[in-house]
């Protein structure tokens, strides 16, 4: 069974988002292990508040401590585009693997580096909880596709 983690900076809010995300877990569920991790703290809203920099720096330090082990992939604008038959394959030879949304002002450069992989979702710029909820929809279908069940048709 897979476990899959998706670590993102956001703060913690209960909205309409929240229902189709749980959804989607509960559906992800019957074939991995799934764990939503959001990271905000007064260091995060702080260096936001200062400039890009200072907040890219903030959320590297949040996310350090959740780079152990696994195949992680960052959702970044260069990253590399798949089909959804593409990324089941990244599954298929990976069953730990960590998922990371930066914040509202990305990644460090250097911290990009860490990344297994990097992947785009769409050449689009979308909201942090749109993309949140495309990547729960795509990993429900890469896991039908990898355990042969027929909702990715």
């Amino acid at each position: 069974m897979h476990n899959i983690t998706v670590v993102s900076i956001e703060k913690d809010t209960k909205d309409e988002y929240l229902s189709i995300l749980e959804n989607y877990k509960k559906m992800i569920s019957r074939y991995a292990k799934i764990k939503s991790i959001e990271l905000f703290n007064k260091k995060i809203s702080m260096a936001q508040k200062k400039d890009a920099i200072t907040a890219k720096k903030s959320y590297s330090d949040a996310f350090e401590k959740h780079l152990k082990g696994g195949f992680n992939i960052f959702l970044h604008e260069r990253g590399k585009q798949f089909d959804s038959k593409e990324f089941s394959e990244v599954f298929e030879i990976n069953q730990d693997i960590r998922f990371f949304i930066g914040g509202a002002f990305g990644f460090e450069e250097e911290f990009l580096k860490k990344a297994d992989i990097l992947v785009s979702l769409s050449k689009m710029t979308t909201s942090h909880k749109i993309a949140k909820i495309m990547l729960f929809e795509q990993i429900y279908r890469v896991l039908t596709i990898v355990n042969k069940h027929p909702y990715h048709k």
